[in-house]
């Protein structure tokens, strides 16, 4: 449990919607912490260092120095991240199997499905060099299509799995991007509430604060040097 833990969880970050997930469950369940700042739009993930413990070369990821039985565990992946710290706290991931089948879907559609999709709208919509009409209505029509499926899903309850719980954690820094995404909200209003309820959350707040300025340092849209990094990734040798 959270008060258990003596030494600071390591968080290897950036804030983007996948950064502000485990921020947001890092505060969410209390946990001590230090943030590592992962320059992303300046080659940092690709440093020997950061590799040896997140090979696929994205934030996030962290290092626990009181892992399983006591000794230090790293974890990538932010949905494992989430998984790993609702076991270790007992929070916001139900311990009986129905429970958390129930949040394991919604997770993994997160995953699979808005994060991917999202970020494509993301890319295709803002970044890219060339306005490929195909390419943006695709992604755009595809995050709609999601959209759709969560605004139907929380009509009869509050949150995505019942309970608040990491996969609402895991959902909300993507839909809360919902313009750049080419979306309008009020085709969704129990999306919208669902947004409004999440993000008015206290440590919601603290872990979407986490570095924040960061972002504004670096106008991907613009930085050539930036889009060469992140956009035209090679395999590492």
């Amino acid at each position: 449990m959270s008060e258990l833990q003596t030494k600071p969880i390591q968080l290897y970050y950036w804030p983007t919607p996948n950064g502000w997930k485990i921020s947001i469950m890092l505060e969410e369940c209390g946990l001590p912490y230090e943030v590592h700042p992962v320059n992303i739009a300046r080659g940092e993930q690709f440093k020997p260092e950061f590799l040896a413990f997140s090979p696929n070369n994205k934030i996030p990821a962290i290092l626990d120095p009181q892992g399983p039985g006591g000794e230090p565990i790293s974890v990538f992946e932010s949905g494992a991240i989430l998984q790993y710290l609702g076991r270790k706290t007992g929070l916001f991931y139900p311990a009986d199997e129905r429970g958390r089948v129930e949040v394991d879907q919604w997770l993994f559609w997160q995953m699979g499905g808005l994060g991917p999709m999202a970020g494509q709208a993301h890319h295709f919509r803002i970044y890219a060099p060339e306005k490929i009409a195909y390419a943006i209505d695709r992604y755009t029509n595809e995050v709609h299509r999601l959209y759709g499926v969560m605004n139907k899903r929380l009509a009869d309850r509050p949150y995505l799995a019942g309970d608040y719980s990491i996969a609402d954690i895991a959902c909300i820094g993507w839909a809360k991007l919902w313009e750049r995404q080419g979306q309008r909200i009020e085709e969704f209003p129990h999306l919208g509430a669902w947004i409004e309820r999440v993000l008015a959350r206290p440590a919601v707040k603290r872990g979407m604060a986490v570095n924040a300025e960061d972002r504004g340092k670096i106008d991907l849209a613009s930085d050539k040097e930036a889009q060469r990094i992140m956009f035209g990734q090679r395999a590492q040798g």
